[in-house]
Parts: structure tokens; C-alpha cells; sequence
């Protein structure tokens, strides 16, 4: 009976499963709207106006390093604690809180990464309507306007962005709930009881006194404060969705600020949603949600809240960049509006014709169910600026392994051992690099996690070793879900030490996931996260080895039978409930299971990990991807915008799996997705359990061809990516890049997201309309240049360019003025090209300058940190000299890579070419010059990628 039940368990998660999913489509009923959820329901009732709150000038604080000052709404009488900071780099925090709340209200600890350094405030001006604080640089200045509450930050005559100016600042108050039978007992008998000290004193009472105690403020302010709590509205102490109900002991406790920005129409970010990369109006339909859940086959062009949440968005116009950083990890929903919202482009140059005056403005109104508010106002001015005060906050992208930049090839899943040595030897035989081959939950013994399938993966390190051998890796699921089961170790030790999330009785909080019933680890309690990541430990985590690396799925977390398919809210962690943390759950589990391959390897090793649930701050612990979209082509598209969306807060290692998890691609479709991935950072093709079979073989050999070759396109740029990822890790600027990074003025890139940029240097326009037969790709840049990639034809910026296309056709383009380096030799993994040559792509610009980068270190340690053990090169063409100088001196490494080849882009024929070395000697160089192009290829220079030389062109 006990083997039926094991063997049932699996089916009836799958059926769940499926039953969740709708039949491969999104059940929308599964998850709430704004209407559904009570706190939004009850804030979005408040519509803007004059706002209750007042700032009270007599307490304000102000040191070398912060102001404080309380607000007091008086529609209740309750008072918060505003503190205000100018932090480094030009930032400013706003902290508000309750003065005096009945318990301590949730702050998110461990997403900054340390206490953001401050600058000294001084006061500029004061009187009783407001005060007027320096921000220092560049005349800025903060006023807070007392009556209402508002403050505005402003550099010159110029409004940067106003909060509270539509009175949209609610806050609701921790209170005792007064309408429960005790309250209603203990209420009445106090009631009777002052009934009678009244009749007793009532014969002696002052008819002056009582009116005195009547106009008391005090007495108001109770008054006040009585009437507001004894309103009790529906989902106020209790909320039911569906089947499920959470018992709200805290009562309300949301918050809301309103944000006012002038001048601005493009507004970007708060990911995770399946939508164009500028953010849409959000009036007459919900919200942008923020609250991390399991969506089975999600639709596009909706606000619903998907697998991930970073609360961060960027507003820009052609003067300035900026960003908002709303610290809150409770669930969130963000509105949107604007003036310019729904105006035709005949509208607005009406409106320029009559000299209409009205400005733009988007207004955006941030509401989370519990915790504080915590803003972090990012003002630039450039969009550089705002990433790098991004990243003083929350941290870069970490460094990845350089096989992490190469192709990985997953499945749900690979059957056993002999399956995973078959998919091996199939790239080998069809001529296809690859890098990493993953492993789903069925490689497991009965999902449970750390363990093997004793029949199906019964040797593991055998498994290992073999790809190994062939210098490639692996990476196998660890989902933190954990089978309830007293035979299993893993359950038993999270049980003893009282790991486990608690439910609001006090007992272990258990939900169904692919294991059937399941325990959830508490991994906010930093014990937690200790534990967890000694079992990635090689003596703990049975048939592990140092090519194993680790993918956590399920991380929102995904609790089949819960409301949404996630958690109740009214779970226990610790001092906090699960909604006052939910968003960071995932974080968690990425930073304790990263923490874990560091710790294996004593230190030495950087690690891998996927996540598919995130907060802000995840970019620290490794990749993402958007996941379980499906095998059509508006999936295709949208991996861009989600892509860009994630790059500009921060996370640059995203990926789209390639083919779509559900359904089955086409094999035009396959084809163009393995050319839109290899051009996105993170390039990895997955594919649902009830698919067929997809390896890049299996259409063709044509589309075989045509799948090698967006794979070794790949391979040939990963010294550029590499280069790209360590920007990223020491600036925080990200990889995939929209156009309007780079070309902030240029209004006609604002809305752009079918092309991005690779770093600076690489135009990427994949083709993902279905039959296409032509793109019109955008070049920017008035007075640049830029080169096709393939046919080196030189091309004007400031222009939409007609790309005919065919299905070999990958449409990039590189930037004139650029050095991009390349590995032309493509060899089965990454590892394998670690000693091969470097071919230079010189393209110059129409000065005939360009310049670049060439950075190399092992490629899997943090040696290039601890040890500064790495090459960093500046390569550099000017008045016909190409020359590589040193950008890391105190640096040390060496390579035995050399220079096989350059190809200068836009050149002149010389009459000759001389090399200069180091050491002082010079020899010719062989050249062959393409007139018809203006090419000029130089073979085997053999300069080693570490040396200073000089080419000179006569």
C-alpha cells in the first residue's frame, strides 16, 4: 500500500498541477486583481486631493546627517516619524513609519548592502509654512511644505519630482481589533462600570471642567482615533479568496505614496510583468502587481504579477534619468498615470500648434500591504548614474563563470544517465558546442532534493566524470520544497532544528509541491541559510563534484494548494508573517544555495545558480530566466522587453528559454529563437515533460546547420561578453542594454524594444515575425557609423535601415569606433578555447578612431578579486596606430592566447604594416585589402594577448 501511495503521490501533483495550468493556459481566476485584494481595493479608493496629512515644524531634528519630523494625519490624529537623508552619490532617502506603533513594523534587512553612507543636510530656509533643506550639488534642494504634508526635490526652477502632492500618502495604523466577543465583553463591562462612577460623580461635577476636558486636544485626538478603528470594512481583519482565508491578526497595516513627475512620458522597470519595456497607464485596469507567484503559462501584455519582483523603476526624458527604489517586500502594486496618456501624435502637435502649456507629467502611486515606507529617490542625472547608485545599494551582478556565458542545453527532463551520455555525444557527432546539460526534478530519489534516482542515475560521478572529461558541467534542480518524509535526512534535520516556516497555530507549515505534501524552510532566519548551504557541501550532497552546479525553481515559493499557488500569508516566520516578507523568499534561497558552492570549494570557486523567483539584490547571486513561457512567437518577442525590463534594475543574467517551455515550436520558430538567444545573455533551451523532443538535430540537417551556427556565434563573441559581465559586476551598468542608454536625447528610441545594445558597441535586431522576409532595424547616432557583423557593409546612424533577411539572417551591427574581440576557433565547450587565439574586429569610425577592451582571467575563480589575477588591455586606433597598453597595472596573469589575426573595418590600403613590440623589435606584417568593402585583414600578428605593441599602418 505504502509503494501504491509513493507511486500515486507524483501523479496526483502532476494532475494538480495541470489542473492549475488551465491546459497549457494561464486560469486567471487563479489570481486576485486589485478589486480582489483588499488592501488595494480599499487604497485605490482614495482618490487624489487635498492630502489629511500635515507636517508638524516644531519637532523637526536636523543633524549633520538626517532630518526627522512628524506628520500627523488629522483626519485620525495619528502621528508618523518622517526621516529624511541625502545620501552619497546624489541620493535621497525618505523613511516614514508610525511614531509610536503598537508592535515594530517589518524593514527589509539584507537586500542593501551595507547602511548607505550619508552627506551632510543644512537648512536654507524656514518659516511656518515649510522648510527648505541643500542637497548640495548643483542648487539642489528638497521643501517640505507643511500644510499639506508634500516634499519636492528640485535643482534650479526645476521640479525633479514631488511626493504627496496628490495627497495619495495613506498609512494605515497598527490597531487592537474591536470586534471580536472578548473586545465586545471587556468593552461593555468597562462601559457599565464608568456608567456608574459617572452617576456617583456627575452630582459634584465642574460644568467648566467638563467643558475643558470636551475641547482638549488629547481628548480629540482619542476620539478620533476611537471612531477610525471601531470602522471595521470587509478584508480589514479577515480576507477570503476562493477556498482560502487569511486571518489578518495585524488587522490593516498598508501603506501608499504618491510620485510626481514633471516632464517625463517613458517610465521603465518593476519587473517581473510580460509587457513592452515602457510601462503603460494604468488607469481603468489594475494596477502593475509585484507579488512573486507561479504562473502556469502566463499571457502577455497584462500587469499581473509573475515569478519575480524588484521595486525599482527609471523615469527618463531627454534632459535626465532617474529612479525609484521602494524597499518593501510585502506584496505591491504600482499605478500609473499621465497626462500625454492617449494623446494621438496628431493631439500633441495640436497641442504644440495652439502653444498649449500643459507639460508632461507621469504621477505613479506605489501601495504595499504591510511594513514601511522606505524610498530611495535616484536622480542621476545620466542613465550610467542612476545604475551606479543602484548598485551602491543593492550590489552588482556577480561575476559568472565564463561557461555560464555559453550554451546550456536543459529538458524536463533528461530520462537517466544513458539519455544525458546520448544528448552529449549528439553535439559532439552534429558539430555543437555546448556547455552545461541540466537536470529537472525526475533526476531525484521521489523529488527528493540532494538525492539521486537510485535506478535512473544510479552512478553519478560516473555521469559527472564523463562530461567532465569533455570539459563541460552540469546542473541539477534543488527546489526548496521538502518532502514530508521520516526516511528522509534531508526533512528530519529541518524538523529537529525547527527550520521549517511555522503556520499561525504554531505547527510546521506544509502545502503540496511536485513531492506531494511538503515542509517549506524558513531561509529569512540566517541559521537557515547556514545549514543549507553545508549540505551543498561534497560529503553532504551524495554523487556531487565540482562540475555540478545548482538551478532553484518553485522559489516564490510555489505551494500547489495555496491561495494563488502560494503561500497563506498568515504563515510564520519567526517574529514576522509571511506577507510582510513573501517577495524576498526567493533571494533567500539563491544567497544560502549560492553561499553553499562557495563554501564546497573553500572559497576558490565562483558559483552558479539560476533562480526563477527574485527581489531586488538577487543580481548578487547569479542568473534569472522568465520563466515557463511557450513555443509561439509573441513569446519570442517578448523576451526582449523582459530582458531589457530585469538589465535596467540591475539584473543583467536573464534568459528566455529558447524553443518556449509549453507547447512545440515550429522549426522556423526554433531556428529564430536559437538566433534571438544566442544574442541574449543568459542562452539556455528547456522544453516541458509532454513535449517532443527537441535537441538542435532532430529538424533537418538545414535547420541543424542554422541552429550550429547561432550557436557558434555565440562561442566566437564570449570573450565580449565576458568583458561585458565584468563591467557589469565592478559598475552595475548593464549587459543588454535599450538604445536610449546610450543615445539619451534621441526621442525615437524611447519606446524601442525589438533591438537592443550589447554593451555599447553591438546593434542586435532579431528577426521574430513569423515568414519574414525583411527588418527595419534603427541605427542610431547622428554622424556615427555602424557595420554589419557578417558582411562588414558600413552603414549611416540616425537612420531606419531595411535589413532583407533570410533564415540564416541574424541582423547585428557594430559600432564604428569600436574593438571588439573574438575566439574564431569554436571548439565543443568554452573550456576547451581557453588557450586559443584572439581575432581584433576594428571598426572605425568616421574619424577613422576606434578603441576597446580585452579582459581575461581564469574564468572560474575569484582569484581576478582576491589575488588580482587578470589581464585588462586597452586597445586603441588613432592617426592609423593600433595599440594595446596595460588598464590593470598592478594586476598580474598570463596567457598563452595570442593574436591570430585583425580585421580593420572602414580602412584605407596601406602600403605597408609594421609591428612594434615591447621589446623594441619591428617586423612586417602580411596584409590582404578588400576594396570593395574597405577591409584590411592582418594575418598572424602573433603578438601574446598580455603584451604592449603597436601596430603601425603607412
Amino acid at each position: 500500500m505504502a509503494a501504491f501511495t509513493e507511486r500515486m503521490v507524483p501523479v496526483l501533483v502532476l494532475w494538480l498541477a495541470v489542473c492549475l495550468s488551465g491546459s497549457w493556459a494561464v486560469d486567471r481566476g487563479n489570481f486576485k486583481t486589485c478589486d480582489q485584494s483588499a488592501f488595494c481595493k480599499r487604497q485605490r479608493a482614495l482618490k487624489p486631493g487635498q492630502s489629511p496629512y500635515r507636517a508638524l515644524l516644531e519637532t523637526m531634528e536636523l543633524t549633520n546627517t538626517r532630518l526627522t519630523l512628524q506628520l500627523i494625519n488629522d483626519n485620525n490624529k495619528v502621528r508618523l516619524l518622517l526621516e529624511l537623508y541625502r545620501l552619497q552619490g546624489n541620493m535621497t532617502r525618505v523613511k516614514i513609519n508610525e511614531l509610536k506603533p503598537l508592535k515594530p513594523r517589518y524593514e527589509v534587512p539584507d537586500v542593501l548592502i551595507q547602511e548607505p553612507p550619508t552627506e551632510p543636510l543644512s537648512l536654507l530656509s524656514q518659516d511656518e509654512n515649510g522648510v527648505v533643506l541643500s542637497l548640495g550639488a548643483e542648487s539642489q534642494r528638497v521643501i517640505v511644505s507643511a500644510r499639506p504634508f508634500r516634499l519636492d526635490i528640485m535643482e534650479g526652477r526645476e521640479v525633479l519630482m514631488s511626493l504627496n502632492s496628490r495627497g495619495l500618502l495613506a498609512f494605515e495604523h497598527l490597531r487592537t481589533r474591536k470586534d471580536t466577543f472578548s473586545y465586545k465583553v471587556t468593552s461593555t463591562v468597562a462601559s457599565v462600570w464608568d456608567n456608574i462612577k459617572w452617576v456617583f460623580s456627575s452630582s459634584q461635577a465642574d460644568p467648566e471642567t467638563e467643558k475643558k476636558e470636551e475641547a482638549d486636544p488629547a481628548n480629540q485626538a482619542e476620539e478620533a482615533v476611537k471612531e477610525e478603528e471601531d470602522k471595521v470594512e470587509d478584508g480589514m481583519w479577515e480576507e477570503t479568496f476562493k477556498s482560502h482565508t487569511d486571518s489578518k491578526p495585524n488587522g490593516p497595516s498598508s501603506i501608499s505614496l504618491d510620485f510626481s513627475l514633471p516632464g517625463v512620458e517613458h517610465v521603465y522597470g518593476i519587473p517581473e510583468h510580460a509587457d513592452a519595456l515602457k510601462l503603460k497607464t494604468t488607469d481603468g485596469g489594475d494596477p502593475y502587481r509585484l507579488y512573486n507567484l507561479d504562473v502556469f503559462q502566463y499571457e502577455l501584455h497584462n500587469p499581473m504579477a509573475l515569478y519575480g519582483a524588484v521595486p525599482v523603476m527609471l523615469a527618463h526624458n531627454a534632459q535626465r534619468t532617474t529612479g525609484i527604489f521602494w524597499l518593501n517586500a510585502a506584496e505591491t502594486w504600482v499605478d500609473i498615470s499621465s497626462n500625454t496618456a492617449g494623446k494621438t501624435v496628431f493631439g500633441k502637435m495640436l497641442d504644440y500648434v495652439q502653444g498649449s502649456s500643459e507639460t508632461p507629467q507621469t504621477d505613479v502611486r506605489w501601495v504595499s500591504e504591510s511594513g514601511i515606507i522606505d524610498v530611495f529617490i535616484m536622480l542621476g542625472p545620466t542613465p550610467q548614474d542612476v545604475f551606479s547608485q543602484y548598485a551602491s545599494l543593492t550590489g552588482t551582478q556577480a561575476f559568472p563563470p565564463l561557461a555560464a556565458l555559453a550554451y546550456h542545453q536543459c529538458r524536463w527532463n533528461y530520462n537517466d544517465q544513458e539519455d544525458v551520455q546520448t544528448v552529449d555525444a549528439g553535439f559532439d557527432q552534429h558539430d555543437i558546442p555546448y556547455d552545461f546539460i541540466w537536470l529537472d526534478i525526475e533526476h531525484t530519489d521521489g523529488k527528493r532534493y540532494f538525492t539521486w534516482d537510485p535506478h535512473k542515475f544510479a552512478t553519478p560521478k560516473d555521469m559527472l566524470q564523463g562530461i567532465m572529461d569533455k570539459r563541460r558541467k552540469m546542473v541539477a534542480i534543488v527546489d526548496p520544497h521538502i518532502k514530508v518524509d521520516s526516511n528522509y535526512k534531508i526533512h528530519n534535520e529541518i524538523r529537529s532544528r525547527s527550520f521549517y516556516i511555522k503556520n499561525k497555530d504554531g505547527g510546521d507549515y506544509e502545502g503540496w509541491c511536485w513531492p506531494g505534501n511538503a515542509g517549506y524552510p524558513d531561509f529569512t532566519s540566517p541559521e537557515m541559510r547556514t545549514w543549507w548551504a553545508s549540505m551543498f557541501a561534497y560529503d553532504q550532497y551524495e554523487g556531487s563534484m565540482e562540475n555540478l552546479y545548482t538551478w532553484n525553481d518553485m522559489n516564490e515559493p510555489s505551494v500547489f494548494n495555496g491561495p494563488e499557488v502560494t503561500m497563506h500569508k498568515d504563515a510564520v516566520h519567526g517574529a514576522w508573517e509571511h506577507r510582510d516578507v513573501h517577495n524576498l523568499y526567493g533571494f533567500y534561497v539563491q544567497m544560502a544555495t549560492a553561499e553553499g558552492l562557495v563554501q564546497r570549494s573553500g572559497g576558490v570557486e565562483r558559483p552558479f545558480v539560476l533562480t526563477r523567483a527574485f527581489f531586488a539584490g538577487s543580481q548578487r547571486y547569479g542568473a534569472v530566466w522568465t520563466g515557463d513561457n511557450a513555443a509561439e512567437w509573441e513569446h519570442l518577442k517578448i523576451s526582449i522587453p523582459m530582458c531589457l525590463s530585469l538589465s535596467l534594475v540591475g539584473i543583467s543574467l536573464c534568459g528566455a528559454d529558447v524553443g518556449g517551455f509549453f507547447k512545440t515550436p515550429s522549426s522556423e520558430l526554433l531556428v529564430r529563437w536559437y538566433q534571438t538567444g544566442a544574442y541574449q545573455p543568459f542562452f539556455r533551451a528547456h522544453a516541458h515533460l509532454d513535449t517532443p523532443r527537441r535537441e538542435p538535430w532532430l529538424f533537418g540537417p538545414e535547420n541543424t546547420a542554422l541552429i550550429r551556427e547561432a550557436v557558434r556565434q555565440r562561442y566566437a563573441l564570449l570573450p565580449y561578453w565576458y568583458q561585458l559581465f565584468y563591467h557589469a559586476y565592478r559598475t552595475g551598468h548593464p549587459v543588454m542594454r535599450p538604445l536610449w542608454v546610450e543615445y539619451p536625447q534621441d526621442l525615437a528610441t524611447f519606446a524601442m524594444d525589438d533591438q537592443f545594445l550589447l554593451g555599447r558597441d553591438l546593434l542586435v535586431h532579431p528577426v521574430t515575425e513569423e515568414g519574414a522576409r525583411g527588418i527595419t532595424a534603427y541605427l542610431p547616432g547622428k554622424g556615427e557609423v555602424w557595420f554589419d557583423v557578417h558582411t562588414f557593409q558600413k552603414h549611416n546612424g540616425a537612420q531606419n535601415l531595411y535589413v532583407p533577411v533570410t533564415m540564416s539572417s541574424i541582423p547585428v551591427f557594430q559600432r564604428g569606433g569600436s574593438i571588439i574581440p573574438r575566439k574564431v576557433r569554436v571548439r565543443r565547450s568554452s573550456t576547451c578555447m581557453e588557450h586559443d587565439p584572439y581575432t581584433l574586429y576594428v571598426a572605425l569610425s568616421p574619424q577613422r578612431a576606434a578603441e576597446g577592451e580585452l579582459y581575461i582571467d581564469d574564468g572560474h575563480t575569484f582569484n581576478f578579486d582576491k589575488k588580482r589575477e587578470f589581464l585588462h588591455r586597452r586597445l586603441s586606433f588613432t592617426n592609423n596606430i593600433l595599440s594595446s597598453s596595460n588598464l590593470a597595472p598592478g594586476s598580474q596573469f598570463s596567457s598563452q592566447s595570442w593574436i591570430e589575426r585583425i580585421l580593420i573595418l572602414g580602412a584605407s590600403k596601406p602600403s605597408k604594416v609594421t609591428l612594434k613590440t615591447a621589446d623594441g623589435q619591428e617586423s612586417q606584417l602580411e596584409f590582404e585589402f578588400d576594396a570593395s568593402m574597405s577591409v584590411l585583414t592582418l594575418r598572424k600578428p602573433g603578438m601574446n594577448v598580455g603584451a604592449d605593441w603597436t601596430v603601425v599602418l603607412q
